[in-house]
């Protein structure tokens, strides 16, 4: 499992600071392992928020608190707003977890068809070669061999050996043989 790794906004409420002094620290070094993902921006690595000295899910500073009362039986606690900044940094953590792995196997999924499309072409260059391999064979390869006359069937092989050879003519519109044949 890859570590989990959190945008320099989730970091910053995560971590209870702002998102300038994730950005500072990060362009600094100490948050090693940081990448930038194209869609996302910068994704920082839990591990190194921790090893830079952060603490997660650290208290955010008070703000006034401007927002009106929760009606009642909303399921709001008034004061409940660190639990409340916890639980929406742990779900930024979630969610960035989530689409990084989404983002993983899309990419793997794209990596595979490319490798399919890649070996397709492959078997199809493959195919032609032998293709061609079997026409150079065929051109080479010599044609079938006649009979060979020995002395013992050269009486057998030659209808004709005493007289004339036998020829073919034409007589009334028929083809004839004259000559040669008894």
């Amino acid at each position: 499992m890859t570590r989990p790794m959190l945008t320099q906004r989730e970091a910053a409420a995560a971590c209870g600071v702002s998102r300038s002094t994730i950005r500072r620290r990060r362009e600094a070094g100490e948050l090693p392992g940081s990448v930038e993902d194209p869609v996302r921006g910068w994704m920082i690595p839990v591990d190194a928020l921790l090893a830079a000295g952060f603490r997660l899910n650290a208290p955010a500073p008070p703000d006034s608190d401007t927002s009106p009362l929760p009606e009642a039986g909303s399921g709001v606690v008034p004061g409940g707003g660190q639990d409340a900044a916890a639980l929406r940094a742990e779900l930024d953590r979630v969610r960035a977890e989530h689409a990084l792995a989404l983002a993983e196997a899309q990419f793997e999924q794209r990596l595979a068809a490319a490798e399919v499309g890649h070996l397709r072409a492959q078997l199809a260059e493959r195919g032609e070669r032998i293709a061609d391999l079997q026409r150079a064979v065929a051109a080479l390869t010599p044609a079938p061999a006649r009979a060979v006359l020995t002395p013992e069937t050269e009486g057998m092989a030659v209808p004709n050996q005493g007289g004339s050879e036998p020829v073919r003519e034409e007589s009334g519109g028929r083809w004839q043989w004259r000559g040669g044949r008894s």
